[in-house]
């Protein structure tokens, strides 16, 4: 890192956090990162547990939530984009594309990276990141997206997505949290997290 402010734990309602997301788009390093744990997200999408109709239980939000986390919620937008077009044209489902759905993967690695990025990943950050995600992406947007596709009312899709994604919740958080506590070393040493803060 080229200053101590680029290595120290920032507010997303401080300037200087939203200037240092933005100069992630020019850091070589930071575009590398995104682009293999895109890579990994994308090979991970094809893994998921059927639910129900047009609910999955998809396993891409770990890399999802290290690439918010590292590279922040600027970069983590224009990788929501390459990651859901991508799985578009490598895992066809038949249906045409629909730029609500892109909107939606989006949109899920921006909040990952609003409350990861330049802060430290603990419980109540990675609820609010999950929480965030869960109801006003999935259950939220997704339905509506649904309800537009498929032509069935949108609390048909959102009442099915609420409990899934309701009970996913805390599953999701206590594997965020155990994994980036057994990363934390590793990511401060390489400079990928900040070295101190609260």
């Amino acid at each position: 890192m080229s200053n101590s402010n680029e290595n120290c734990y920032l507010s997303p309602f401080s300037r200087e956090y939203w200037r240092q997301a933005l100069k992630e788009t020019r850091n070589l390093r930071t575009l590398v990162i995104a682009a293999l744990l895109s890579a990994v997200s994308i090979a991970m999408g094809a893994l998921f547990i059927p639910v129900g109709e047009s609910l999955r239980v998809y396993f891409s939000f770990i890399p999802r939530a290290l690439l918010g986390m590292i590279c922040g919620p600027v970069v983590g937008l224009a990788a929501g984009a390459v990651i859901d077009l991508t799985e578009f044209f490598l895992f066809p489902s038949g249906f045409s594309f629909f730029p609500g759905y892109t909107l939606n993967t989006m949109l899920g690695l921006f909040f990952y990276g609003l409350f990861l990025y330049k802060q430290k990943p603990n419980l109540p950050r990675l609820a609010g990141a999950r929480v965030c995600i869960a109801y006003l992406v999935n259950v939220g947007l997704g339905s509506l997206w649904n309800a537009i596709l498929f032509k069935k009312a949108f609390w048909f899709y959102a009442a099915k997505s609420l409990v899934k994604n309701t009970a996913m919740i805390p599953i999701e958080v206590a594997v965020l949290l155990l994994l980036f506590q057994a990363l934390a070393p590793a990511l401060r040493r390489f400079g990928l997290a900040p070295e101190s803060g609260k």
